[in-house]
């Protein structure tokens, strides 16, 4: 079993086994029931501590269990909570690290609560689409209050031990110990073992909140903050539940809604993500015993805005950076931009003026190569282009100390050809930050067919150091993200080419849950990136078919939000698009001198063009092996591309639509679309998938 017993001093020890969290999987909760029934049996047994062995009390349920029948076999973790709350002696909690979902359930069932400083205490399930599943919600409320338990339920977010301690009125701890916990915990359920009645949160009122709206207002703000996701508004449900129903009746109504919850579209999608982004820095052929290369500074070539926001990643992270640059104005340039970031962060009260300074210490710039040739690694964020890669390489490639790691911040180009124009290609890999570089998640790991084994488990390693989620892809013409994006916005072109306006298609890409729409995104990061790239892509991919609405929106100098006008024009000083005659003119003219006659088009075709493209140039992506696994392109659109995190990506979207389905809507669009028919034609390993009833998540 997955916990231990053992008597100390009259109290019985049961001791969490479970690693890395303690998990409560079958076993656990098996070892708990087992621990209880044994104690209260024993004579000599006065009282019970429930403790977790290693650094934490218990993380929540075993999430190796999920999905499998293990995860409610007997005895699931209602039945362990009420062998807790219904034992005859004494169960004191022995909290320590985390106590969080499940784990706090379980420590809300005990009689008492003993509590380390610096345990981190949440119910986060919410995050993974569902509602606390044993009581969470009907008892948090009877130990802090309905305000703090409705916060704490609906984001999920934890909260450090001692500030619950503080709060007045609290009933969840009944001690803080600073120092060593299992001892202290043992002297307190000596103190308490002859104690009768029994303490039971059960038996706790719920006083309604103060403010007689509280709820409703919840309601409204999470709609806001929390857009189309279902469990934080079931969450409220469950916490007003608390303050109207006794505890057996608030239970079964929670046990409804989240029976409810657990196997929807949503829940399905969130988990997904959630063990997406975990099994994203796992690399097939790359043992987690893989050395690593030491990493403890870094350089960085370029203060653009690319380079200065990577330079933040790692000074965020406490590594100290080196910054390169040509000409002193350029530095003084990318250095006022990285001080002004931070000094806003503390006006907002994000970031304390210690922290800023202590940051700002562990940067220096520099004018000469030579300055940085002994950096562990170094990141180029210079011009896309081929021949200025190779010369920043090359030279690299000549004072680098042996053993320094050589990333290319590259979004589209060949990371082979980079590698090759050095005598240590080994040590080259692409660093593909999304901008802004200090904010975005995503890091996509561009390994190429030289790239050290060494090399790639330390770049995951050092995103997780610089809290980014690493996704590493293979090499081809814009890697994951940006090869599947090129067929969004190519289809967002032709559509609009066909009849739907540029408002009505980033408004249907927005309703669908994305963050800004095709023309807006464009505008943003400027549309002049695009036409650039479809420059090249004639040259080199002349059978690649595009809209000329792209272009021509282009020649007009409507490069976006930077110089007033793209997509949309742009009032002085605002962000905000206003549709622009303009563009509607130069739309009209590309339609007639096709000949295209305008059709209406509904905003769920536009949707389905838009996602299925990428679906279908994601199959053909995990055929060629850029990516291992379809849970790693998902991961791309969630965490860069703005992809709602509620339908789980692409690729779990296309599962959740069936495949059967895409496939069909693809030979539709074939037949209605007079532009690219080809490219619907469903890619190999979809066509199969679909035939044989499978999916690309599994």
């Amino acid at each position: 079993m997955s916990a231990s017993y053992q008597v100390t001093d009259g109290v019985a020890v049961i001791s969490l086994a479970n690693p890395p969290v303690n998990g409560l999987g079958q076993s656990t909760r098996a070892g708990i029931v087992d621990g209880l029934a044994q104690a209260n049996a024993d004579a000599a047994v006065k009282a019970v501590v429930i403790v977790g062995s290693g650094k934490v009390f218990c993380g929540g349920a075993d999430i190796r269990e999920f999905g499998s029948p293990k995860a409610f076999a007997a005895p699931d973790l209602h039945v362990t909570i009420a062998a807790v709350e219904q034992s005859a002696k004494p169960v004191v909690a022995a909290i320590h690290g985390v106590a969080m979902g499940g784990g706090l359930e379980l420590a809300l069932g005990c009689h008492y609560r003993v509590v380390a400083k610096g345990a981190q205490i949440a119910l986060p399930e919410v995050n993974i689409g569902i509602v606390p599943g044993a009581g969470g919600t009907q008892r948090l409320p009877r130990v802090l209050g309905v305000e703090t338990a409705l916060q704490m339920i609906t984001t999920g977010a934890s909260v450090p031990s001692e500030k619950l301690a503080a709060a007045p009125g609290q009933k969840l701890f009944n001690q803080l110990v600073d120092g060593d916990l299992l001892p202290a915990a043992i002297a307190f359920a000596q103190s308490v073992a002859d104690a009768r009645p029994l303490p039971s949160v059960r038996d706790l009122k719920v006083a309604p909140p103060a403010d007689a709206d509280a709820f409703a207002k919840a309601r409204a703000e999470l709609a806001k903050t929390r857009k189309h996701l279902e469990a934080p508004q079931r969450c409220v449900d469950c916490v007003e539940a608390a303050t109207k129903l006794d505890l057996d009746a608030g239970i079964a109504f929670e046990r409804e809604v989240f029976g409810k919850l657990v196997t929807s579209d949503q829940a399905r999608a969130l988990r997904h993500a959630f063990f997406g982004e975990r099994a994203a820095s796992k690399i097939p052929d790359v043992p987690d015993t893989t050395p690593l290369r030491d990493v403890k500074n870094v350089a960085v070539i370029g203060a653009g805005t690319m380079g200065g926001g990577i330079t933040m990643c790692f000074l965020n992270a406490g590594i100290p950076v080196k910054l390169l640059e040509m000409k002193q104005e350029a530095i003084d340039r990318g250095v006022g931009v990285i001080r002004k970031n931070y000094e806003a962060q503390v006006a907002k009260g994000k970031l304390a003026q210690d922290k800023y300074e202590q940051r700002m210490a562990l940067l220096t710039t520099t004018l000469s190569y030579d300055d940085i040739a002994q950096a562990d690694m170094v990141i180029e964020a210079v011009f896309e282009d081929m021949g200025v890669k190779a010369q920043v390489f090359t030279k690299l490639d000549s004072i680098m100390k042996p053993g320094a790691i050589l990333a290319s911040n590259t979004s589209t180009l060949d990371v082979d050809k980079i590698a090759e124009v050095t005598k240590r290609p080994a040590d080259v890999v692409g660093l593909h930050f999304f901008s802004p570089a200090n904010v975005m998640r995503l890091l996509e790991v561009v390994r190429s067919r030289h790239t050290a084994k060494d090399v790639m488990a330390t770049v995951m390693a050092v995103a997780k150091k610089i809290k980014k989620v690493a996704v590493v892809s293979g090499v081809c013409d814009g890697f994951i993200g940006n090869r599947m994006f090129e067929q969004y916005t190519r289809q967002a072109f032709f559509l609009v080419e066909e009849g739907a306006t540029v408002q009505q298609v980033d408004k249907a890409a927005e309703a669908f849950g994305f963050a800004m729409g095709p023309f807006r995104v464009g505008d943003l990061a400027g549309n002049d990136i695009g036409f650039a790239i479809r420059k090249r892509r004639r040259v080199e991919k002349p059978d690649v078919v595009y809209s000329p609405i792209g272009d021509a929106v282009c020649e007009l100098g409507r490069f976006g939000q930077k110089v007033g006008k793209g997509w949309y024009d742009y009032e002085i000083g605002k962000r905000e698009p206003v549709p622009s005659a303009e563009v509607q003119a130069c739309i009209d003219k590309v339609r007639a001198d096709k000949g295209v006659t305008p059709r209406a088009i509904s905003d769920e075709e536009i949707v389905q063009r838009l996602v299925l493209a990428m679906v279908n140039e994601g199959a053909a992506i995990l055929a060629e092996g850029i990516a291992s696994k379809a849970s790693d392109i998902d991961m791309v659109y969630l965490t860069g591309y703005g992809f709602p995190v509620y339908r789980g990506g692409p690729m779990l979207y296309a599962d959740v639509l069936g495949l059967p389905k895409v496939v069909e809507l693809m030979k539709g669009f074939a037949a209605t679309s007079d532009n690219d028919k080809a490219f619907w034609t469903p890619a190999p390993l979809l066509a199969q998938l679909a035939s044989e009833g499978k999916g690309f998540t599994g």
